[in-house]
């Protein structure tokens, strides 16, 4: 779901970033008449133009969970909204690892700590207006805050890290109840342009923390709960002409952003258009057509294009294919009979064959078989194997072992998977398959992306009456650290009622003590050593099985311009800057 980045915190302008990140040819790179290699757009800026005008349109097979920054955990949405959302922080346009570089957003600089690292300080820069011509105010990202970290009974969807890390959230029921609009006095806002958090330990990934779409203002007096996202009010360089849930949404320019307040954005096209719940094979047609220029899901073409793509030299030519920082995986729910049983859950780490759900999900080209939670091109991630099986086929036989040793073995489960995500339909056939040698019967149940979290697999309650044992799941980092990575998918202190994203419902003294001990320590080293810990113990729980670090192979549209494929989009474009050449 999430990102990647690393710790360089320099503002650099998106104008100098495509200068410095488009020589020639030679490098990958290209000018709009579209010569660019293979990859091009993961180590340069493919077709660099600083052309004004015409409508940028994407499309994706679902609708998201929200278009609300502060109800939203999808990768693309993040992605998406700083079009019309500015954070604290966010990651500077550029592709590969050059756009993993955290940068200052709303705020003036990065974050001055103190207090062992426990109190972050933040100045927000002046003359941001909204696209109503209201002034951003300090005021403003404190109520965002509180309203998608203490409200999750009304906004459920967002990561929670602001209501463990803030220093008084148990005195606080959330803006919707709490009508003294004095709020959450962890957070001060002692005049327009300062913000300050204070915390209950130190944090030493803070800057990281406030890139989430999270700290973008919100204006009290504009909210509405769930229906904001029909009517968000625009801090960037677009803002919302129309919206029609599940159909459609229009961005045009936001009359009153000022690019002296904003060395990141260029405000290139008049028009950006995002149509919603549109067919994949079309999709992959209308990009390679240049009807359209992103998927906005990145997940990557579908079988057949791919295999369309990859057989002819000028198409592969206008095709990138990257790492992302992801892993997919499936989430064994510890909290569903007889998957409280750990060794059950370790039959089920010997009985998948991960060779067979990789080609399922298109083959190597995908990804490469995973032995670990944290993804191979994580910092710190460490190679190991706690379930070694001959070629990564599986064995039959130990899991038959384990599942005797659980006292069950024979029984019947169901599996959740996203139903407008084909490659997770196919890798969940594959799970099944390899199950039904061992004698575990399961069975699929579908649900849609945009409520996937919200009502269905990340609903505890919901899993359990269902008995849905086993979830398919993709996870990237929130920020490329260990703990950016493994906090939300395996801290018992993640769990949610709703918008859960630790499916297997872990919850480990020990490994939610390495979590917390290693974030406040200010040794980076230390850290990752604990990170390789957490890692490891998930791995004995056998709550996760890792399937697969995930690739994605996403094509060019030739009408694209500033198309880099950045790393802190998990391998996505970078939305903030994508322009085009046809009108």
């Amino acid at each position: 779901m999430r990102r990647s980045v690393v710790a360089a915190l320099a503002v650099v302008s998106s104008a100098s970033l495509l200068v410095s990140g488009c020589s020639k040819a030679d490098d990958g790179t290209s000018s709009a008449k579209g010569n660019a290699k293979a990859n091009a757009a993961t180590t340069g800026v493919v077709n660099v133009s600083d052309k004004k005008g015409g409508t940028v349109t994407y499309a994706m097979a679902d609708a998201p969970e929200s278009f609300d920054p502060g109800n939203t955990y999808y990768s693309f949405i993040y992605n998406f909204s700083r079009l019309y959302a500015r954070p604290l922080t966010t990651f500077k346009p550029g592709p590969g690892e050059k756009g993993n570089e955290l940068v200052p957003d709303l705020a003036e600089s990065v974050g001055v700590p103190s207090d062992g690292g426990k109190t972050w300080t933040y100045k927000i820069r002046k003359g941001v207006k909204y696209s109503d011509g209201t002034p951003v105010t300090s005021k403003d990202v404190k109520y965002a805050v509180e309203r998608s970290n203490f409200a999750r009974d009304v906004l459920s969807n967002g990561p929670n890290y602001f209501q463990q890390l803030l220093d008084d959230p148990a005195k606080y029921k959330g803006p919707y109840k709490d009508k003294s609009e004095k709020g959450l006095a962890s957070i001060q806002t002692p005049d327009d342009h300062t913000i300050v958090f204070k915390l209950n330990k130190p944090f030493a990934d803070f800057d990281y923390l406030v890139s989430a779409p999270q700290t973008a203002p919100v204006p009290r007096a504009k909210d509405k709960g769930t229906d904001y996202t029909k009517s968000v009010l625009s801090s960037g360089s677009y803002k919302f002409e129309t919206y029609k849930d599940g159909q459609q949404v229009v961005l045009v320019r936001n009359e009153h952003w000022d690019a002296k307040t904003d060395p990141l954005r260029k405000q290139y096209p008049d028009k950006i258009v995002l149509n919603l719940k549109v067919n994949q094979a079309t999709i992959d047609k209308d990009l390679m057509s240049g009807d359209l220029i992103a998927d906005l899901k990145g997940g990557g073409v579908d079988a057949q294009t791919q295999a369309q793509v990859m057989a002819k030299d000028d198409l592969k030519a206008n095709t990138d294919n990257t790492y992302g920082g992801r892993l997919v995986y499936t989430a064994i729910n510890t909290q569903v009979a007889p998957f409280n049983n750990v060794e059950c859950r370790k039959a089920v780490q010997y009985a998948i064959d991960k060779v067979s759900v990789q080609t399922a999900m298109g083959g190597p080209i995908r990804g490469d078989i995973a032995s670990t939670v944290m993804p191979n091109d994580l910092p710190g991630h460490e190679k190991f194997d706690l379930y070694p099986t001959e070629g990564n086929k599986g064995d039959v036989a130990k899991a038959k072992q384990h599942l005797k040793a659980c006292g069950k073995e024979k029984f019947s489960t169901f599996i959740s998977a996203r139903a407008d995500r084909q490659p997770e339909i196919d890798a969940a056939t594959a799970v099944i398959e390899a199950l039904k040698k061992v004698g575990i019967d399961a069975r699929i149940k579908q649900y849609p992306s945009s409520k996937y979290f919200s009502d269905y697999a990340g609903v505890p309650s919901f899993t359990k009456k269902e008995n849905i044992g086993l979830m398919m799941m993709q996870w990237g980092a929130d920020w490329p650290t260990g703990y950016g990575f493994l906090q939300q998918v395996v801290h018992g202190k993640a769990i949610g009622q709703s918008g859960n994203t630790n499916l297997s419902e872990l919850n480990d003294p020990a490994i939610n003590k390495l979590l917390d001990e290693a974030i406040a320590n200010t040794d980076e080293a230390a850290r990752n050593a604990a990170y390789i810990q957490v890692d490891k113990k998930v791995m004995e729980q056998a709550a996760i099985v890792p399937l697969s670090y995930f690739k994605v192979l996403n094509y060019r549209s030739p009408h694209g311009t500033n198309m880099a494929a950045s790393a802190a989009w998990s391998g996505q474009y970078d939305y903030l800057n994508i322009g085009t050449t046809k009108k």
